[in-house]
Parts: structure tokens; C-alpha cells; sequence
């Protein structure tokens, strides 16, 4: 391994910041933790992006194909380590263009991404002093792709942001004792060798070290950390440590130990290190109240590229999922898994411009929004808001062209189509309520925009909901 160059400064570097999660909800709800979290959660939508080593076999092992996700390939498929070495003099990604991975992004509609700076297998996808591991020092490629992507996203206007992953089935300090079976059934374990956590930890340091140095990022996304070698107080010095070095990044639950399942939300034993819940492949019934939280889903049924997974949502459903997330105060952050080539799949380009279009034209209803007031969801689809704008995102119609709403402790003082604002709706007033009737033209098939302008309804008036 290569020596860090700065390994003995940052290592050296003693700060101490408070856990900020019980139960995935801030303990401190101070001006300053605000401010951090202030661009985030306007963002409401993000770009995940798993790419590495794995794209090269793109979910295919001597012949023999799999239902599980194409970045674990080298568990399921029981690839010693020195055997999955080999796939890096494979790995020459010619085809990868940070600008027009930046501008798909952007043209979604999407406000940050968030890359594999480095997966389960260890390899690391950014040049990296602390490893020869890497992509410039272990394929032909020879560049740093994370340094393109940096760029280009400051260029564009979007953030840029690493995961990085605890559990390392490449550095000698761990093992795996039970390969090849279901990690969510409890039987496959990566074990630490005896005496080798520290230097582990240490080098786990060196390389965020070197991440949030050399690219600056907002946001730090940790995974793998379920590992039974790794604790809670492991996770709080690790928050640490990374605060220290950037005061205002964002770090996700999986620091630590606090991670309720794939629900995302943190346990309530005790205080958690994190900064947001993370939801996976799942969108919380209610919503997290009072919590931070993003969803992360894939567009197909894996992260990592695999050449024969074909089952796409469409975009109807991801605009959708994006819609029910941000009602429910939530992010979501969508996946695309690149090609060893370095080239976002099609079907994911195609989705993602469809999505983009749909924001084009209604994103007013989605960024710097919030929570629905209303508690559950409506038959007919989903409500945010911002400042005195409620926005019903209707999926599905009734047949009488008429939504309910229930009372909100507000008057309604104007509705329009978003967008059309000389079009409007007519609202009427009823006992626990509101009745909206949906305009006579045609509406948007996946989800028409009715914007209502409210203001806060005096104690006992009609519709006051006291």
C-alpha cells in the first residue's frame, strides 16, 4: 500500500462533536445544524451512482448468471480475493464523460450526486495515496474519473458527494467465513482479524481523509456497517473525525450501528451518530415525522450494472416515487448503475429526461417543499407544500373530477393549475372541508399540479379545523 501523505496529520486531528440522531431525529436543533442541512433539504432529488470493478462480469461469472445485485458478485459468486484482482486489467472505462454523466443529472432535474467512492470489494474508484487498489494504479484507464465528476458538477451547478463503504472483503485485515450466502439472512459475516481493526480504522481515515481534502464533499453516504465488528462507538468517532476535518458535511445513519433494517429510521435505545435516516428500495408509509430522511431506489432490480437485468420501472412510477417521498419530507435518491465502457445505460437515460421534463414544468411543487400537512395519503395523490402553497400532485382523477380535502387550520384563498395561473379552480368551502373541482381539459396522465394559495384561517371559522 501506499503511504498517505497527510495520514499523520489527519489521524492526528482530536475534535469532538455531539451525536445528532435518537431515533433518526436531530437532538439539536440549533441555527447551525439548520443552516447545514438547509441545501438538502431543498434538493429533495438525487443521483446515486454504483460503478466499479463489478461492471466489468455486469452480473456474470464463468457462465453463471443471478437474481442478487451486481456489486456483490464477488460474494455471491465465491471470487477469491486474488482472482477478483484480475477483473482490474479489464476495467478501461473509454467511454465515460463526466460532462454528460453531470448534464443527464441535471437535465433530471436532479440536484446533487452521490458516487462508489469505494464499494464493498475494496477497490477504490479515485486515486487514492492510502492503496494501489485503485482505478489509476490498477487499470489501464490510468485517470480519476471522481476528480472529472468533481469538476464538472461545480461547473453545473450540482453538488457532488461519496459513498463509502465500511465492510472491505479486499483489505487483509478482514475475512469472510460463510461466502456465497443471503447477508440479510444473517448468515454471511465478514469477520475482523484478530488485531487488525485499528490499522483497518486507520486506513478507513486516510481515505476520507484524502475524499473530503481533495474533492470537498457536501455529503459523506456510509454503508456496510452491519457488520459485528463494527460498533456504535466505532460510528460516533468516525462522525467525528469527519466533522472535524469539514464542519458542515452531511453524514447518513450507516456511520454507525443505529440503522433500523432497510426502514432507514434509527433505534431508540440510545443516541445515534448520523445526520439523516436512509430508507432503502422503500418509501416509509408515513414518512419519518420530525426526522431527515432520503429514500435510495434503484431504477431496475440492481445497483451495480448487470447486462440481462431488464425489469425497469417506468417512468411513471419513479415520478411517482419521487412525488411520495418529498410529500412524506423525504429525498429520493435514484440509481444508475454505468458500464465497464463508462456509459449510463439507456433505459436509465431515457427515464431520467422523462423525469426531467415532468420537473421542467412542475418542479416549483417539489423543491424547497415540505411535508403534506395531512397525514395520510389520498386516494387520488399526494399533497405538498411551501410557505402558504399547498400543491395536490394528482395521480388518479375520481370520477366526478372533484377532490376532498379535510380540514388544515387554513383558508383557501385562490387555486390554479401550476403554471396556468389564468385557469382556475373552483374550491368550495364545506363543513370539515375543502372540495376542489378539477378543470374540464385534459390532465397530465402521470401528475397534474393544482397549486392552492392559502393563509391561516382565524380561531373558528369555516375550515379552521379548530
Amino acid at each position: 500500500m501506499k503511504q498517505h501523505p497527510l495520514a499523520a496529520l489527519l489521524l492526528g486531528i482530536l475534535f469532538v462533536w455531539p451525536a445528532t440522531l435518537t431515533n433518526g431525529a436531530p437532538q439539536n436543533a440549533s441555527s447551525e445544524r439548520d443552516a447545514r442541512m438547509a441545501w438538502w433539504r431543498d434538493a429533495r432529488f438525487g443521483m446515486f451512482i454504483h460503478w466499479g470493478l463489478y461492471a466489468v462480469p455486469a452480473g456474470d461469472y464463468k457462465g453463471k448468471q443471478s437474481n442478487e445485485i451486481g456489486e456483490w458478485i464477488m460474494s455471491w459468486a465465491n471470487i477469491p480475493r486474488a482472482e477478483y484482482e484480475q477483473i482490474a486489467p479489464q476495467f478501461n472505462p473509454v467511454k465515460f464523460d463526466a460532462a454528460n454523466w453531470v448534464r443527464i443529472a441535471k437535465d433530471a432535474g436532479m440536484k446533487y450526486i452521490v458516487i462508489t467512492s469505494k464499494h464493498h470489494d475494496g477497490f477504490s474508484m479515485y486515486d487514492s495515496a492510502a492503496s494501489a487498489y485503485d482505478i489509476v494504479d490498477a487499470t489501464p484507464y490510468k485517470k480519476d474519473p471522481m476528480r472529472g465528476l468533481a469538476e464538472e458538477s461545480r461547473r453545473q451547478g450540482l453538488k457532488f458527494a461519496f459513498y463509502y463503504s465500511i465492510m472491505d472483503w479486499h483489505h487483509p485485515s478482514q475475512y469472510v467465513d460463510a461466502p456465497g450466502k443471503d447477508p440479510t439472512a444473517g448468515d454471511h459475516q465478514t469477520r475482523m482479524r484478530e488485531g487488525r481493526k485499528q490499522d483497518y480504522v486507520d486506513y478507513m481515515k486516510a481515505q476520507l481523509g484524502e475524499l473530503i481534502t481533495q474533492y470537498d464533499p457536501p455529503v459523506l453516504w456510509f454503508d456496510g456497517e452491519w457488520v459485528d465488528w463494527w460498533t456504535e462507538e466505532d460510528g460516533q468517532d468516525l462522525y467525528k473525525y469527519v466533522r472535524g476535518l469539514k464542519p458542515d458535511i452531511l453524514i447518513n445513519n450507516r456511520v454507525g450501528k443505529g440503522r433500523k433494517g432497510m426502514e432507514g429510521l434509527s433505534k431508540t435505545d440510545r443516541q445515534y451518530a448520523g445526520d439523516f435516516g436512509t430508507p432503502e428500495q422503500q418509501i416509509p408509509a408515513s414518512g419519518l415525522p420530525g426526522v431527515d430522511w432520503e429514500s435510495c431506489m434503484t431504477m431496475n432490480d440492481t445497483w451495480g450494472f448487470k447486462s440481462y437485468d431488464e425489469n425497469w420501472k417506468s417512468s411513471e412510477q419513479l415520478i411517482r416515487n419521487l412525488i411520495d417521498v418529498v410529500s412524506k419530507g423525504g429525498n429520493y435518491l435514484l440509481n444508475v448503475g454505468p458500464t465497464a465502457a463508462g456509459e449510463i445505460p439507456a433505459p436509465s437515460v431515457e427515464r431520467l429526461a422523462a423525469m426531467g421534463r415532468w420537473l421542467t414544468a412542475n418542479g416549483e411543487a417539489i423543491y424547497g417543499t415540505r411535508a403534506s400537512p395531512f397525514t395520510t395519503p389520498f386516494p387520488w395523490g399526494r399533497v405538498t407544500r411551501k410557505g402558504d402553497k399547498l400543491y395536490l400532485h394528482v395521480f388518479d382523477a375520481p370520477a366526478n373530477r372533484t377532490l376532498t380535502l379535510p380540514a388544515f387550520g387554513a383558508t383557501v384563498t385562490g387555486a390554479s393549475l401550476l403554471g396556468r395561473t389564468s385557469e382556475r379552480v373552483l374550491v368550495t368551502a364545506t363543513a370539515d372541508g375543502f372540495t376542489i373541482k378539477l378543470p374540464s381539459e385534459p390532465l397530465d396522465p402521470i401528475a397534474t399540479v393544482i397549486v392552492l394559495e392559502t393563509r391561516a384561517a382565524a380561531r373558528g371559522s369555516s375550515g379552521s379545523g379548530e
